[in-house]
């Protein structure tokens, strides 16, 4: 079960070889606001984030009346009301979309949502997006995610609250119709303990599927998203908000518009800490290199005729003036053709 290893959204490429591509999730802390929600693409394209991510579902469709909230979405939402009178109040109608997403063409950056249900799914491929992000709720969602990966789109798949096998059978259900998938670690919390992160499964994920590997971060600050990008994460998420007291469901767990860009600007220095996989010299390291690599001397006189031995030769730093002890063993049992005197750097 083979993915594609490149995928490309518009002028966008992502694979292993490319920079992380960063989602700035605001997802639903604009609270139905649509003048905030344009202040979070502002703040994520101050940031330098590559895509923006909001969320598209009708209340109707996704849940059922009276079901209880999360325990997170209780620590800073109304005790009061129940869990889908507080989505209600975070729906965003199709117009509202398709405002948003000019809004992103006009700033520059790449318009992305999570589409939680068939109605909402049905709207956004009327307004046209390029890449599909699927939700943690929705990863044992076959029918849908069949629905999804059927739109020929990207798809960036979560996969909170999941065990391994329902993973496996997410992507076999994805894979006839869809090759272009992010697989996407992520604890479904908000926000996380640090022990919950488990960015290890990263590496479960390499082990077992033949995809590209992402990150949803929920854990508090910057926190572990930085340390994804080296095990391998070629795509990151993380929530931003723009204040982290506001009444909503996220926003604690969600970075400052200052953290994001100091997110940004950490994986952008990781990335450069882990430069090349070619192993060479650095333009750097060129000259150092001459001065402190060792070079073959003679460790005692050594008269012309006599035998180059191990007894007679050392390797001492010459300033990158003769032959490296890489080459000592084609030098081993040759006659000298001249005399040699102590510390004489050993020439043929």
């Amino acid at each position: 079960m083979k993915f594609n290893r490149s995928i490309k959204i518009l002028n966008k490429e992502i694979s292993n070889s490319c920079p992380t591509f960063i989602i700035g999730e605001a997802g639903v802390n604009h609270g139905g606001d649509m003048a905030i929600a344009k202040q979070l693409i502002d703040v994520a394209v101050e940031a330098g984030v590559d895509a923006v991510k909001f969320q598209a579902f009708r209340t109707d469709e996704l849940i059922i009346a009276d079901v209880e909230k999360a325990p997170y979405q209780r620590l800073t939402t109304s005790e009061q009301e129940s869990q889908s009178d507080m989505l209600r109040k975070l729906e965003l109608k199709k117009e509202q979309y398709i405002e948003l997403k000019d809004y992103c063409e006009l700033k520059g950056i790449l318009f992305l949502i999570t589409p939680f249900d068939e109605v909402s799914l049905n709207e956004l491929e009327e307004i046209g997006v390029f890449a599909y992000k699927v939700a943690s709720t929705d990863t044992t969602n076959l029918p849908f995610l069949k629905r999804i990966a059927k739109t020929g789109k990207p798809i960036f798949l979560s996969t909170g609250m999941t065990y391994l096998n329902e993973v496996r059978a997410a992507l076999e259900e994805i894979h006839p119709f869809n090759k272009n998938v992010i697989l996407m670690q992520c604890t479904a919390n908000y926000p996380i303990k640090d022990n919950e992160a488990n960015l290890n499964v990263i590496n479960t994920f390499k082990e077992e599927f033949d995809v590209l590997i992402g990150y949803s971060d929920h854990s508090v600050g910057i926190g572990a998203t930085p340390y994804a990008v080296p095990m391998g994460a070629c795509l990151v998420e993380k929530h931003f908000t723009i204040d982290r007291n506001a009444q909503g469901p996220d926003h604690l767990a969600s970075l400052t518009p200052d953290e994001l860009k100091g997110l940004v600007k950490e994986i952008r220095r990781i990335e450069s800490y882990l430069g090349s996989y070619i192993k060479s010299p650095t333009d750097s390291e060129l000259q150092t290199r001459n001065s402190l690599q060792k070079r073959l001397v003679a460790k005692k006189e050594i008269k012309k005729g006599e035998l180059f031995s191990e007894s007679n030769l050392v390797a001492k730093r010459t300033g990158g003036v003769g032959i490296s002890p890489l080459d000592y063993k084609n030098i081993i049992g040759k006659k000298a053709e001249i005399d040699f005197a102590i510390n004489s750097i050993i020439q043929l």
